[in-house]
């Protein structure tokens, strides 16, 4: 696989005000590894709506962290959001709508949402870039390193519904 942009690994601490700067940075780095406007749109919507699951289910309101990793290569671009929380669970009772893995379906190419094996749950999302021309220009990140999964699966209406 051609990588195209270094990766990018982040931990935030599961709070409200992190999800904001989340989507900063990856809407920055998908669209310095080629991303169209749309695409980064895309990229911040996605991106919220997993990062603020995370904030509101993962921990049950106490401190925990969220992990953040991207990585782009042949004209795809990967986005994982993974906390170290209690995993999934049915929730009848959960606040919100019940609709951000529904959105994150329909913005993204493809995405799987996984159990941890050391606990917690990871989003994992795939966009497929519209790259044209020259290659991208390497994004301005302090930090980057992490890995790029493999092809995962787009859960049905069903299992969205018991998810976060």
């Amino acid at each position: 696989m051609q990588i195209i942009a270094p990766r990018l690994t982040e931990t935030y601490e599961a709070t409200p005000e992190t999800v904001g700067h989340a989507r900063a940075a990856l809407a920055q780095y998908a669209l310095a590894a080629g991303a169209t406007a749309e695409q980064a749109d895309a990229v911040r919507l996605a991106v919220s709506e997993a990062m603020t699951n995370a904030v509101i289910h993962a921990y049950g309101g106490g401190p925990g962290s969220i992990h953040v990793t991207a990585g782009a290569g042949d004209g795809q671009m990967w986005i994982l959001i993974a906390d170290d929380g209690g995993g999934l669970q049915p929730q009848a009772d959960r606040p919100g709508l019940g609709l951000g893995l529904g959105l994150i379906s329909q913005v993204s190419d493809d995405m799987a949402i996984v159990s941890r094996s050391g606990g917690g749950t990871e989003v994992q999302m795939r966009f497929t870039l519209q790259i044209g021309g020259a290659a991208p220009a390497e994004p301005d990140l302090a930090r980057h390193s992490g890995r790029v999964p493999g092809r995962g699966f787009r859960p049905s209406a069903s299992s969205i519904s018991v998810l976060r």
